[in-house]
């Protein structure tokens, strides 16, 4: 079965953010998104410990030790870009001034509902972060994930079993095998990739799926 590389998963989910858009990019995954931004778009990146306006990340041996995202790899600036007070970011977060967040995620159920800071297991350390203002805050939240855990199960699930983040707030999923949509008549499948059937997919995913009509 073919599956996408991180670094074509972020490159589709770039293709799916359009000109003008603020964008928080998420911890992990999603931080590649910004290494596939579309070179003629105008995308403003947002980062929960006080950034906008980064850009890619910097060449090697190019790195500034003061410019880093929120999971503390180094980023770039563009002009005009600038820090400030960690309160003031996540004003802008909470105050609905996001148009995207991109996350990732432990599971996403059918409805929609994420949970991406904590397994629940005991050794586990628990990590929400910004994920939960994010989650409530931007107009519309992505999620980056790969389809399966190392076990084979399903991330897609019909209901959650780990510590939810966000109730009924995925828009999008984006796995290394589809691009998936959250709708009130359930999950849709609107990408997938070359040469994977949709019964394929769905044998592999924890929920029913519906085709959209370039699908079916």
């Amino acid at each position: 079965m073919n599956r996408l590389t991180r670094d074509q998963m972020a490159a589709r989910v770039a293709q799916d953010i359009p000109d003008g858009a603020y964008v928080n990019l998420g911890i992990g995954l999603p931080t590649a998104v910004a290494n596939h931004l579309p070179a003629e778009r105008e995308i403003i990146l947002q980062s929960e410990n006080g950034v906008i306006g980064m850009g890619p990340a910097p060449a090697k041996g190019e790195e500034d030790e003061d410019l880093i995202n929120a999971g503390k790899q180094p980023v770039t600036l563009k002009p005009g870009g600038a820090y400030f007070h960690h309160a003031d970011s996540f004003a802008m977060m909470r105050g609905g001034h996001l148009d995207f967040c991109v996350l990732g995620a432990f599971q996403v159920s059918k409805t929609g509902d994420l949970a991406n800071w904590h397994t629940g297991a005991p050794d586990a350390i628990p990590a929400v972060g910004g994920a939960m203002d994010l989650a409530s805050g931007a107009k519309q939240v992505f999620v980056m994930m790969e389809h399966q855990t190392k076990q084979g199960e399903s991330k897609i699930v019909e209901q959650c079993t780990y510590p939810l983040t966000g109730v009924g707030c995925v828009t999008r999923i984006y796995t290394d095998l589809a691009v998936i949509d959250v709708t009130p008549e359930g999950l849709r499948v609107i990408d997938m990739v070359d040469g994977l059937t949709l019964d394929e997919l769905q044998r592999v995913t924890g929920v029913t799926l519906l085709p959209s009509p370039a699908i079916a």
